[in-house]
């Protein structure tokens, strides 16, 4: 299945490699105008040159003024500015909690977490006016699960994917989608931090499973991109405050479930009671 980004545009951060490239190709291939940021001059212009991107920003997403200049930049190029996928991110500080970098662990929690706010402020008003707009951000595992020694990227993670909820509530009555994307274990710079940090930073069971996945190839980039197409088409409008796999979850069948979708709180974060896991005993 193929959905048309014709006419559109959108600002694709961390755009320079891995996913966010494969994502933002994908948008140009779909007949999207695309913009991208990452912090690499040299790896941002050789990623725009591969994709035909028509802007490349050298920006630091924690940076207010950086994200406020690749948004006003893009909507001048653009005329409007229809998508944005909050991608950029780090695993931060390999380690136990209490003896990693904790300036290390706080630059994560920027980058991951505040980066992302920063990009759907800037952007929030622009969609506002328009009566439209797309949010696609990255998640992950830490968002579901927790991952003891990458503290700072867990916790980032369930944060951002709680903050897309909140933020899909608000912006709900202004045709304004905002959706969290969790791609899956991917073969990308993140697992090659893992494996060159060793089983004494991130544990033997994480470094372990980290080499198997290096060696079957891990979940593949194209699934994370084509949901990401789908997600900034006009043919996922309306679904909103999602948290949805690429590898896992039926995505492409989700048009023909809007009502049980928009009604429940199918594919979002929520607590677990005793009754869920079949004992009689404690709160609701």
């Amino acid at each position: 299945m193929t959905y048309d980004l014709t006419g559109r545009a959108a600002i694709v951060t961390g755009a320079s490699q891995g996913l966010g490239l494969a994502i933002a190709r994908a948008f140009a291939d779909a007949g999207a105008s695309v913009a991208i940021c990452a912090r690499d001059r040299k790896a941002l212009d050789a990623a725009a040159q591969q994709i035909g991107a028509e802007r490349a920003d050298v920006a630091d997403v924690s940076k207010e003024d950086d994200v406020n200049r690749v948004v006003q930049g893009a909507i001048e190029a653009f005329g409007r500015v229809d998508i944005l996928v909050n991608n950029a991110g780090i695993y931060g500080p390999l380690g136990p909690i209490e003896s990693i970098d904790w300036a290390e662990w706080v630059r994560a929690v920027e980058i991951n977490l505040f980066g992302s706010v920063l990009f759907c402020r800037a952007l929030v008003p622009h969609f506002k006016s328009n009566g439209y707009g797309k949010i696609i951000q990255l998640s992950g595992g830490g968002a579901t699960n927790p991952l003891p020694r990458i503290s700072s990227y867990a916790a980032s993670k369930a944060a951002i994917v709680r903050f897309v909820e909140t933020l899909a509530e608000e912006v709900r009555g202004d045709r304004i989608d905002v959706n969290a994307i969790a791609p899956g274990a991917l073969n990308t710079r993140l697992l090659d931090e893992v494996l060159a940090a060793g089983p004494e930073a991130v544990g033997e069971s994480f470094y372990e499973r980290s080499m198997k996945q290096k060696e079957t190839g891990g979940a593949g980039l194209d699934r994370g991109a084509e949901l990401a197409v789908f997600l900034a088409s006009a043919a996922s409008d309306g679904i909103t405050g999602k948290l949805i796999s690429a590898v896992w979850d039926p995505w492409r069948d989700f048009p023909q479930h809007g009502d049980a979708l928009n009604k429940t709180d199918i594919y979002t974060l929520r607590r677990i009671v005793p009754k869920d896991r079949g004992f009689d005993w404690g709160g609701d």
